[in-house]
């Protein structure tokens, strides 16, 4: 049994989720140890509170911060700067555990400090995200907006400094690799155990996942619709019109999302992977300054697995147009089934390098 540290991107749910599901499969086979903040050690730190084989610690980390209109820039670029000034005196403080524990693999989900730990003492490092698309995936069939926008962010990527030796992206789409990218594993998104477990129905009801700054207009136009819509994201609120709101709870939200008849929300890599894994039409909501949930988005629609509305911009007849072309996507889907679980060739890399 070997000893895998594993650091996570702390903001929103979608890098604990990826972590999730990995740390699942390898239950019984190696220890793991999980390092990460925010949103993701919320997350995890509950699910794996009384768990003798997982440990979760706390490490600072980066996070985007918001206002009832959107992404505070101001302080959340103040706040990274902090971060990053901060950094090594964190790195140092990973590496006194490495020293001490000696783990044989480290795994980073885009989270920078536990890499350059690694990097130091001479522990391998496998990258295991979704963010490097930017720097690997042949995004020609991007409109060029957001072709020059993943270019500009590509560089971002180096400038993490993960430096791994493997790398693994995990996305809902496969465009080809890029020159001189071939050796990167391509997987599809990362199912959790209690997704994989459900089989998916086709409910009555519309399923919504939605960020923290969504506009009340939307949240109104959800309301409006013919069908009953549960939503995730905001907590336990009074039910208004067809929409009823619920806390995140792991088992609750997998059933709803195997039951459902269709998800409406945000665009992210991680829930609409797992809504087409389950055959599920999607109307994903980028927000307009959210390139990456945008670039998710111009994918969905070619995969012809639903569509995509910029979040500011949404209209009731947006909504309702979805709801009455949902069908052909759903015929679509059950015929290309373009998601498989990712999981099984992620478990067989970690075990590879693991060997070497």
């Amino acid at each position: 049994m070997s000893l895998l540290y594993y650091s996570v991107m702390g903001e929103g749910r979608g890098h604990a989720a990826r972590a999730r599901a990995v740390v699942e499969r390898m239950r019984g086979r190696h220890r793991v140890v999980l390092f990460t903040s925010h949103d993701a050690l919320e997350f995890l730190a509950k699910e794996y509170a009384d768990d003798a084989e997982v440990d979760v610690r706390e490490i600072p980390g980066l996070k985007f911060h918001y206002t009832t209109s959107g992404i505070d820039n101001l302080k959340t670029i103040r706040l990274g700067l902090a971060f990053w000034a901060s950094m090594r005196r964190h790195t140092n403080e990973l590496e006194e555990a490495i020293v001490a524990e000696r783990p044989d693999l480290v795994i980073t989900d885009f989270e920078p400090l536990l890499p350059r730990a690694a990097r130091r003492q001479g522990v391998p490092v496998l990258s295991l995200d979704h963010q490097h698309f930017l720097s690997t995936y042949d995004l020609s069939t991007l409109p060029r907006e957001l072709r020059d926008w993943a270019w500009r962010m590509s560089w971002s990527i180096w400038a993490f400094g993960i430096r791994q030796e493997r790398t693994v992206v995990s996305a809902f789409y496969k465009p080809p690799l890029r020159r001189g990218c071939e050796d990167v594993v391509q997987v599809g998104p990362l199912i959790r155990s209690a997704v994989a477990s459900r089989q998916p129905t086709k409910g009555d009801f519309i399923l919504s996942y939605v960020r923290r700054a969504t506009p009340q207009r939307v949240l109104d136009l959800l309301a409006d619709l013919p069908m009953p819509v549960k939503l995730y994201g905001l907590g336990a609120r009074p039910a208004k019109g067809s929409l009823t709101y619920h806390p995140i709870d792991e088992q609750t939200f997998a059933d709803d999302l195997a039951g459902c008849d269709a998800v409406i929300g945000a665009a992210g890599n991680q829930l609409t992977g797992e809504s087409l894994y389950f055959g599920k039409p999607v109307l994903v909501l980028p927000e307009r300054h959210h390139y990456e949930q945008r670039i998710n988005g111009e994918f969905v629609e070619q995969m012809q697995g639903g569509e995509r509305r910029i979040l500011e911009r949404v209209t009731a007849d947006d909504m309702q147009g979805f709801l009455g072309r949902r069908e052909l996507y759903r015929e679509r889907l059950a015929q290309t089934r373009p998601c498989p679980d990712g999981c099984p060739r992620v478990i067989e890399v970690i075990e590879e390098m693991l060997a070497s």
